[in-house]
Protein backbone atom coordinates (compact mmCIF):
# COMPACT_ATOMS: atom_id res chain seq x y z
CA UNK A 1 0.00 0.00 0.00
CA UNK A 2 1.27 3.12 -1.23
CA UNK A 3 0.00 6.94 -1.21
CA UNK A 4 2.21 10.28 -2.34
CA UNK A 5 -0.47 12.41 -1.00
CA UNK A 6 -0.39 16.25 0.04
CA UNK A 7 -2.50 15.73 3.00
CA UNK A 8 -2.17 14.66 6.47
CA UNK A 9 -2.26 10.93 7.69
CA UNK A 10 -3.15 9.52 11.19
CA UNK A 11 -0.19 6.80 12.91
CA UNK A 12 -2.70 5.73 14.74
CA UNK A 13 -5.16 4.75 11.64
CA UNK A 14 -2.06 3.68 9.72
CA UNK A 15 -1.02 1.23 12.71
CA UNK A 16 -4.11 -0.10 13.75
CA UNK A 17 -4.81 -0.99 9.83
CA UNK A 18 -1.24 -3.14 9.62
CA UNK A 19 -2.32 -4.56 13.03
CA UNK A 20 -5.23 -5.46 11.31
CA UNK A 21 -3.48 -7.51 8.82
CA UNK A 22 -4.35 -11.10 10.79
CA UNK A 23 -3.32 -13.34 13.31
CA UNK A 24 0.12 -14.24 12.26
CA UNK A 25 1.03 -10.75 12.57
CA UNK A 26 3.15 -10.85 16.05
CA UNK A 27 5.04 -7.18 15.23
CA UNK A 28 4.59 -3.90 13.75
CA UNK A 29 7.12 -1.43 13.43
CA UNK A 30 6.41 1.96 12.68
CA UNK A 31 8.60 5.43 11.24
CA UNK A 32 7.17 8.51 10.75
CA UNK A 33 9.44 11.64 9.51
CA UNK A 34 8.81 15.76 10.31
CA UNK A 35 10.01 18.62 8.89
CA UNK A 36 12.24 20.09 11.26
CA UNK A 37 14.21 23.48 11.55
CA UNK A 38 17.63 22.73 10.46
CA UNK A 39 19.10 21.89 7.25
CA UNK A 40 21.25 22.79 4.86
CA UNK A 41 20.10 26.64 5.06
CA UNK A 42 19.79 28.01 8.72
CA UNK A 43 16.37 28.60 10.59
CA UNK A 44 14.31 26.10 8.43
CA UNK A 45 10.66 27.64 8.28
CA UNK A 46 9.20 24.45 5.69
CA UNK A 47 9.97 22.24 3.02
CA UNK A 48 8.25 21.72 -0.51
CA UNK A 49 8.47 18.46 -1.72
CA UNK A 50 7.68 17.53 -5.50
CA UNK A 51 8.26 14.05 -6.87
CA UNK A 52 7.71 12.25 -10.06
CA UNK A 53 4.28 10.70 -10.03
CA UNK A 54 3.62 6.91 -11.49
CA UNK A 55 7.25 6.53 -11.15
CA UNK A 56 7.51 7.30 -7.62
CA UNK A 57 5.09 4.63 -6.59
CA UNK A 58 6.94 2.11 -8.86
CA UNK A 59 10.47 2.66 -7.70
CA UNK A 60 8.72 2.43 -3.43
CA UNK A 61 6.78 -0.83 -4.81
CA UNK A 62 9.77 -2.33 -5.81
CA UNK A 63 11.67 -1.61 -2.08
CA UNK A 64 8.53 -3.23 -0.70
CA UNK A 65 8.64 -6.38 -2.86
CA UNK A 66 12.99 -6.41 -1.92
CA UNK A 67 12.26 -6.36 1.88
CA UNK A 68 9.08 -8.76 1.48
CA UNK A 69 11.86 -11.50 -0.61
CA UNK A 70 14.47 -10.55 2.27
CA UNK A 71 12.34 -10.77 5.39
CA UNK A 72 8.94 -12.47 6.30
CA UNK A 73 6.68 -9.54 5.71
CA UNK A 74 2.91 -9.54 5.83
CA UNK A 75 1.88 -5.80 4.76
CA UNK A 76 3.88 -3.28 4.61
CA UNK A 77 2.70 0.47 3.98
CA UNK A 78 4.39 3.85 2.77
CA UNK A 79 2.64 7.19 2.51
CA UNK A 80 5.01 10.44 1.20
CA UNK A 81 3.58 13.56 1.16
CA UNK A 82 4.47 16.54 -1.15
CA UNK A 83 4.05 20.19 -1.77
CA UNK A 84 4.53 22.51 1.05
CA UNK A 85 4.93 21.74 4.68
CA UNK A 86 5.43 23.75 7.44
CA UNK A 87 7.95 23.08 11.01
CA UNK A 88 6.78 19.20 12.37
CA UNK A 89 4.60 18.43 10.04
CA UNK A 90 4.57 14.77 9.33
CA UNK A 91 6.74 14.01 5.52
CA UNK A 92 6.66 10.31 5.50
CA UNK A 93 5.09 6.91 7.38
CA UNK A 94 6.92 3.63 6.66
CA UNK A 95 5.06 0.47 8.44
CA UNK A 96 5.69 -2.77 8.39
CA UNK A 97 3.80 -5.75 9.91
CA UNK A 98 5.56 -9.24 10.05
CA UNK A 99 5.30 -12.27 12.43
CA UNK A 100 8.55 -11.32 14.07
CA UNK A 101 10.19 -8.14 15.20
CA UNK A 102 13.52 -8.86 13.76
CA UNK A 103 11.83 -8.55 10.15
CA UNK A 104 9.91 -6.31 10.70
CA UNK A 105 12.80 -3.74 12.47
CA UNK A 106 14.67 -4.98 9.63
CA UNK A 107 12.66 -4.21 6.84
CA UNK A 108 11.09 -0.76 7.87
CA UNK A 109 14.62 0.21 7.88
CA UNK A 110 15.82 -0.99 4.85
CA UNK A 111 12.04 0.99 2.56
CA UNK A 112 13.14 3.76 4.80
CA UNK A 113 16.59 4.17 4.32
CA UNK A 114 16.43 2.71 0.47
CA UNK A 115 13.58 5.41 0.65
CA UNK A 116 15.68 8.86 1.01
CA UNK A 117 18.27 7.73 -1.90
CA UNK A 118 16.56 5.91 -4.70
CA UNK A 119 12.79 7.37 -4.76
CA UNK A 120 12.07 10.42 -7.16
CA UNK A 121 11.34 13.15 -4.44
CA UNK A 122 13.06 16.51 -4.83
CA UNK A 123 13.13 18.68 -1.47
CA UNK A 124 13.45 22.54 -1.29
CA UNK A 125 14.34 23.52 1.90
CA UNK A 126 12.40 27.33 2.73
CA UNK A 127 14.00 30.00 5.12
CA UNK A 128 13.05 33.44 5.36
CA UNK A 129 13.09 34.84 2.13
CA UNK A 130 15.43 31.58 0.46
CA UNK A 131 14.94 28.29 -0.77
CA UNK A 132 17.70 25.83 -1.76
CA UNK A 133 17.21 22.48 -3.05
CA UNK A 134 18.44 19.57 -1.31
CA UNK A 135 20.77 17.65 -2.38
CA UNK A 136 21.09 13.70 -1.87
CA UNK A 137 23.23 13.31 1.82
CA UNK A 138 26.34 11.29 1.75
CA UNK A 139 25.53 9.88 5.06
CA UNK A 140 22.10 8.47 3.39
CA UNK A 141 23.91 7.11 0.46
CA UNK A 142 26.65 5.44 3.08
CA UNK A 143 23.61 4.26 4.86
CA UNK A 144 21.80 3.07 2.02
CA UNK A 145 24.96 0.66 0.61
CA UNK A 146 25.06 -1.02 4.14
CA UNK A 147 21.78 -3.27 3.18
CA UNK A 148 24.25 -4.57 -0.22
Amino acid sequence: MISIQTADFDVGTEYQSLRASGAGTGAVVTFSGLVRDSGDLSGVTGLFLEHYPGMTEQVIQGLIDEASQRWHVRQARVIHRVGRLALSDQIVFVGVCSAHRGDAFEACAFIMDALKTTAPFWKKEISGDDEHWVEQKTSDVERSQTWG
